[in-house]
């Protein structure tokens, strides 16, 4: 398998539509905002033409309001990239979800922990009284690793972690042990300075308001996607709502989206180190693919010689 990693905007999607051009792939998605139906401009999800271009997997799995899980999610993975190579073709996996991927590639034994309703409820009720970081501070306290690898702003992932805590009397990254992954795997990272990141971020984003991003979060609160279900709370669609609720003027809601992907941009580098030697990086630039389908050709050519 070849993964594509790195933060938001850099162009992942695009270079992994190339590379399964190339080389006879198929894409797996690897983006937690993806796999949502109806929510396509604020996700920047492949469009139909690019779509049709070549094979596409795991976009548009569930509906706003339902749930889904990291294990969910490997377990789906895994089955789809099985029945990819079993077509001697090469699965593509591209996203900015470091869960996502690194679970799929370190074949992590996620613990099978049944959601404490109650308990949730009450964490969150704390957290609208005294705000998520002072739940981030619990967790940082109880388990260090596991807060790293958190957004100190990702309420639903921090009130996870405490339950899990609360149910096993465990640190939740104690419980994530690993297994061999029975395939090989290159992973491919994109990256490129802070100042030019920023730049695509912000082009984007007004890309996404011109495309109809605004007319996208009404038609699911048409649909009865309401502001509080967690993947309304997404990057993006909970500053539109704001604005939608009258709360902010648009150009201000465009300039919180842009502050935060600046924001979670940078965070993503937690999840996907420049230092981790499993990583091979590229900065974007005018050699990038050629550079990369070099590095993808030696690979699948070693393991053609191994066979």
């Amino acid at each position: 398998m070849v993964a594509i990693v790195g933060p938001t905007a850099v162009g992942k999607s695009t270079l992994s539509i190339h590379i399964a051009q190339a080389f006879n792939g198929e894409v797996v998605n690897a983006d937690s905002r993806q796999i949502y139906r109806y929510m396509d401009i604020g996700t920047a999800k492949p469009g139909k033409a690019e779509r049709c271009s070549v094979p596409h997997h795991l976009l548009d799995i569930i509906n706003p309001d339902e749930a889904y899980s990291v294990a969910l999610y490997q377990a789906t993975a895994y089955s789809v990239i099985d029945r990819i190579q079993d077509s001697n073709k090469v699965p593509i996996m591209v996203g900015g979800s470091g869960q996502y991927i690194w679970s799929v590639i370190e074949g992590w034994q996620i613990p099978q922990v049944e959601p404490d309703h109650s308990f949730r409820d009450w964490l969150q009720s704390k957290a609208e009284t005294n705000g998520a970081y002072g739940l981030y501070q619990e967790l940082s306290e109880i388990d260090p690793a596991a807060a790293n690898k958190i957004d100190p702003n990702n309420l639903r992932r921090i009130i996870r972690a405490l339950e899990i805590h609360h149910k096993t009397g465990n640190k939740p990254s104690a419980l994530q042990t690993k297994r061999d992954v029975p395939f090989p795997v290159l992973i491919i990272g994109l990256t490129t300075d802070r100042h030019n990141l920023y730049t695509m971020i912000d082009k984007r984003t007004d890309r996404m308001v011109a495309d109809g991003f605004v007319d996208e979060v009404k038609t699911l609160l048409s649909m009865g996607y309401g502001a509080g279900l967690p993947s309304m709370s997404s990057l993006g669609y909970r500053q539109i709502l704001t604005y939608l609720n009258g709360e902010i003027k648009l150009d201000a809601a465009i300039h919180k989206i842009k502050f935060e992907t600046h924001r979670f941009a940078r965070s993503q580098y937690a999840w996907f180190h420049l230092a981790d030697n499993r990583i091979k990086w590229f900065t974007v630039g005018d050699n990038t693919e050629n550079q990369i389908n070099y590095t993808i050709e030696n690979f699948l050519a070693a393991l053609k010689a191994n066979e």
